[in-house]
């Protein structure tokens, strides 16, 4: 690799004109471990590389100069003017691994900085509009409604879940299961894992025949299907009307309809008390933060004396860091979606009276999920293109191979939390030890 050495005068650095190759080796820490090609001709790194990244046009260029980080690298790369070299777009697990482990970059001096402007031209410069899969940015959400609002609540719902049906079957498979699933090894199928974590939170909850369960943000119903083959009476709760179609017919479909129900609602309309459990499962991560005390009071309201709740959320890996999420993912993925640590989720549901009596990390089950999902976007990949449009299967790969990573390398967590709503003297009518198994 020949790596281009910043101009040593000024004079210097005026009349050269950077390629973009020289531009990245410049912005790099003199390390480029992969083939790097641009549309100016221009090439960096080893050319035997097995994995690379092709710069396809100006507008790429554009995207990446004016969005710094990985949001310009996403809008560029789901526009089709970033190319993954080497691997499928339905799971660049392998390229974004490398690039987080071996490609560093640097702050460049104003000098440097200066011979790359000149160099890209004004032009080149100037913010265009991002891709259509992109949402607004967060200070016109929070100008067109209050965030975490039930309007807000549900655009942004709206956004992540109502793609297609067809699309999230393609690549959740036949569970229709969009959270992490619990395996007993990584020989298990991604249907067994699924069918896994729904028995695991079924039994920690302690249902039974002729219980009544409340599950919160319910997906597609995989839960309330579940509970309702083995007698348990379940409402589920969704913002996504797709979803509720779709569960609805499930549950007809399988003879359910006598003891399950899925509502296109919120949960804080629901009026139905005196739950034997909730359930909360890949909830938690849309409503907020600060709306913590009145979602877990919320719950609580739901429940009996004695009854169980079981929240099943990612999680930040402590308690410290930012709520909010990645640009990447504010903007494409979960509009104004929130992590936070355990021990907040905790602390929140001792604070509105929940007794807390069990927590569990899965978050190298979630690892595996996400690859078999990407598979499963692989395997499916000209059909999802065909349902649901090349830049928005872009986004998904992008999306699940990057959060595979981040739950590898303990960037996020995902967590259970039990509870039980005690009576005023304490009574909790659960067992002396943990009565399920793992």
């Amino acid at each position: 690799m020949t790596t281009f050495k910043e101009p040593g005068t000024r004079d210097a650095a005026r009349a050269h004109k950077l390629t973009i190759s020289e531009i990245l080796e410049l912005l790099s820490d003199g390390n480029i471990p992969l083939r790097f090609t641009a549309y100016d001709g221009s090439a960096a790194g080893p050319e035997d590389a097995a994995l690379g990244l092709d710069l396809k046009s100006p507008r790429g260029t554009t995207y990446l100069a004016t969005a710094p980080g990985d949001l310009g690298m996403a809008r560029a790369y789901v526009s089709g003017d970033l190319e993954a070299i080497g691997v499928h777009p339905g799971d660049p697990y392998d390229l974004l691994r490398m690039m987080g482990d071996e490609l560093h970059f640097r702050r460049p001096s104003a000098l440097t900085l200066a011979s790359i402007t000149r160099s890209l031209g004004w032009d080149l410069l100037r913010p265009i509009a991002p891709p259509p899969q992109e949402v607004v940015p967060r200070w016109r959400r929070i100008a067109e409604g209050l965030r975490h609002s039930k309007t807000r609540d549900a655009d942004s719902i709206s956004h992540h879940y109502d793609v297609s049906n067809t699309f999230y079957e393609y690549v959740l498979g036949p569970s229709m299961t969009y959270t992490c699933a619990a395996y007993t090894s990584s020989d298990d199928s991604l249907e067994q894992a699924q069918e896994n974590k729904y028995r695991l939170v079924f039994d920690k909850l302690g249902l039974k025949e002729g219980d009544r369960l409340l599950d919160i943000g319910c997906g597609w119903g995989g839960m309330v299907r579940y509970a309702a083959r083995r007698g348990v009476k379940t409402i589920g709760a969704t913002l996504s009307k797709e979803q509720a179609a779709w569960a609805q017919k499930a549950i007809a479909d399988e003879g359910l309809s006598d003891l399950a129900e899925v509502r296109f609602s919120d949960y804080r309309d629901i009026p139905e008390t005196e739950f034997d459990a909730v359930s909360s499962i890949g909830l938690t991560e849309h409503i907020g933060v600060h709306n913590y005390p009145s979602y877990f009071e919320s719950i609580k309201s739901k429940l009996r004396v004695g009854g169980r709740v079981l929240n099943h959320c990612i999680t930040r890996p402590d308690n410290r860091s930012h709520a909010r999420a990645g640009a990447f993912i504010d903007r494409y993925v979960f509009p104004d979606g929130e992590l936070t640590g355990s021990g907040r989720i905790i602390t929140e549901m001792q604070d509105v009276g929940l007794e807390v009596r069990h927590e569990e990390n899965l978050r190298e089950h979630y690892a595996l999920t996400l690859k078999a999902w990407c598979q499963n976007l692989v395997d499916n990949w000209d059909a999802c293109v065909a349902e649901a449009g090349v830049g928005t299967a872009r986004v998904w790969g992008l999306y699940m191979a990057g959060s595979r990573l981040g739950f590898e390398r303990n960037v996020v967590q995902l967590h259970q939390v039990l509870g039980v709503k005690l009576g005023p003297k304490g009574e909790a009518d659960v067992p002396l030890r943990p009565w399920w198994e793992g």
